[in-house]
């Protein structure tokens, strides 16, 4: 078990040199300079950003995949021109790969990660983002936490969209991208639906339960199709996480965990410290050790305490050396 982080923002040496010093390992990162007119991450890119980063000691472990979401939602809906959208993907995981990068992390999030508003006051009068189903449930069609996008949307697919094609819209994506990711030896790792409610805007979000990632990784069989797994995440399921942790590690599909915790369920739900929400992180750690799990568990969502940077170093230090001391202590 390795110490990860990602959230880390504009690479500055100096965040560099704190994550070394705070005893972390592997990265999750893109470049900051991409093709935005040819839509997919250059090779050049993608080896110079890695070697930056070796050069503070720190493994480039991870790319964040589809972050712009503007190369990635015609595949996630289902829109005329997804087909090359899926072959800029194809170019960035092939360019992944042979930039030496083993882990390519994407979602499904078609109306993309929400919350509802404000923070919510937490230990100490700390604060964490907060949602609220009840303050979205009449969102109108295609309009969601990153504004109304009906403007994208061709008018002849200007409906809701539900579980059904939203499945075929990942099965048809999953098809032509998992052979791909094999011959480059990239492992694609889906992050959950976050928020797990059914829909917003009218878009369905199918990644929001334990039996959808059964069914992904059923869907198109590969060593390398698998999960992020986001301890938070499913928190808010209402899952058994040290089982499911179980579950997924025993088929070797937990390919980077996002240790972080929440208070609430998926319809109503804030941020919280990692000590202080609703599922015991011990167990998870140790349920982490028991299947064998030699990736990275990196803290997520950041706390805002008192006196902090704008990145938040106070708390992702509190945070890191959380993680790394269970990590530690289940070892013994």
């Amino acid at each position: 078990m390795k110490l990860g982080m990602d959230h880390v923002g504009k690479l500055t040496d100096e965040k560099l040199r704190f994550l070394k010093q705070m005893g972390v390992s592997g990265i999750m990162a893109n470049p900051e300079v991409c093709n935005q007119e040819k839509d997919y991450y250059e090779y050049t890119d993608l080896l110079r950003l890695r070697t930056r980063v070796a050069t503070f000691g720190l493994d480039l472990a991870c790319f964040a995949g589809n972050s712009d979401w503007l190369w990635s939602y015609k595949y996630m809906l289902g829109l005329p021109g997804r087909d090359e959208q899926i072959e800029n993907c194809i170019k960035t995981i092939r360019n992944v790969g042979a930039a030496g990068i083993p882990l390519y992390i994407y979602n499904f999030h078609a109306m993309r990660f929400y919350r509802t508003g404000g923070l919510a006051p937490v230990r100490g009068n700390a604060t964490g983002s907060s949602f609220d189903a009840e303050l979205v449930k009449n969102a109108p069609l295609f309009t969601s936490g990153m504004g109304d996008i009906t403007h994208l949307i061709p008018e002849s697919h200007r409906r809701p969209i539900g579980d059904d094609e939203m499945w075929e819209n990942l099965r048809y994506f999953l098809e032509a991208v998992i052979p791909v990711a094999e011959e480059a030896g990239v492992r694609m790792g889906m992050h959950p639906d976050d928020p797990q409610i059914p829909e917003i805007g009218g878009v369905a979000r199918i990644m929001r339960s334990p039996e959808a990632f059964r069914r992904l990784i059923e869907m198109v069989p590969s060593e390398n199709n698998g999960l992020l797994f986001c301890v938070g995440c499913f928190t808010e399921m209402g899952a058994d996480v040290p089982a499911e942790i179980r579950f997924f590690g025993e088929k070797q599909k937990l390919f980077w965990i996002h240790f972080r915790n929440t208070t609430g369920t998926t319809e109503k739900f804030h941020e919280n410290f990692p000590d202080e929400g609703d599922t015991d992180m011990h167990a998870v750690m140790e349920a982490c050790r028991d299947i064998g799990f030699d990736g990275h568990l990196a803290p997520d969502h950041c706390i805002h305490v008192e006196g902090d940077s704008d990145w938040g170093h106070r708390y992702w230090a509190y945070a890191l050396g959380f993680t790394k001391a269970l990590i530690m202590a289940v070892k013994k």
